[in-house]
């Protein structure tokens, strides 16, 4: 299985306290905590590569696709959400996180808004598994604690999700739904909002273990393709009557 990481990566270059947070960018840490879980062909790729590093060679590799953006949505090529709307609906799995609430590819799925409450004050945050059997959940506690966050909070301007995996409580008093699964054609979304790019959130073990569990469980199966045919000749023998 092939991970691509993608990481608009402007933040990094402006942002001292994002730079302190994360020297490597976060798409290379993202992909360094998929690494120590056992996943071996994970690449990365960022907005100011050559077709944001999202080739046609590389999409008809990719098994499951992780997008992190927050300052340069709009910078985001349509062509190249095209090709991965296309990808996922092929059976490509996507994994969105944080601020990528707001990027054109998840709003292209979702259909909506997804708009949401936030306050950046670094407040500490509880997240709460609230389907214990889903696999999303494999080798978590009933709960984990984040010390430092940004908060996200409903309404979340979401579809209901297909399944609900966690939900988030904050310091402040918000909760927010921050694990949202989702099926669109042959492909599996996963939304998950703990990330912010001042706190280095992404080195968390618990929240590297979520992660790792989605690109598991959005990786492609093998099930029946959706057709696109005039089924001409019926399964059963029936009367076949002219209109």
């Amino acid at each position: 299985m092939h991970v691509t990481v993608w990481n608009e990566g402007q933040h990094e270059k402006t942002n001292q306290r994002v730079m302190k947070a994360y020297p490597n960018g976060i798409h290379n840490a993202i992909a360094e905590g998929l690494r120590e879980r056992g996943f071996d062909s994970v690449g990365t790729a960022t907005l100011d590569d050559p077709e944001h590093g999202l080739t046609d060679e590389v999409l008809a590799k990719t098994n499951v696709l992780l997008w992190w953006g927050h300052m340069a949505h709009e910078k985001v090529s349509d062509a190249v959400v095209d090709k991965v709307h296309k990808r996922v609906l092929e059976g490509m799995g996507l994994i969105v996180l944080h601020s990528g609430h707001f990027s054109k590819i998840f709003k292209r799925l979702m259909g909506t808004t997804c708009n949401l409450m936030w306050r950046e004050i670094g407040e500490k945050e509880r997240v709460w598994v609230v389907n214990p059997a889903h696999p999303i959940a494999e080798g978590l506690s009933n709960y984990f604690e984040i010390p430092e966050t940004e908060m996200y909070g409903e309404p979340f301007g979401i579809p209901e999700p297909d399944s609900l995996v966690l939900i988030n409580w904050y310091a402040g008093g918000e909760v927010f739904r921050g694990g949202c699964c989702y099926y669109r054609g042959q492909g599996k979304v996963f939304y998950f909002s703990p990330g912010h790019e001042t706190f280095p959130i992404y080195y968390q073990k618990e929240v590297r273990q979520v992660i790792a569990n989605a690109v598991k469980w959005a990786a492609p199966t093998n099930g029946p393709k959706i057709p696109v045919e005039n089924r001409a000749k019926p399964l059963e023998d029936i009367e076949i009557k002219e209109f």
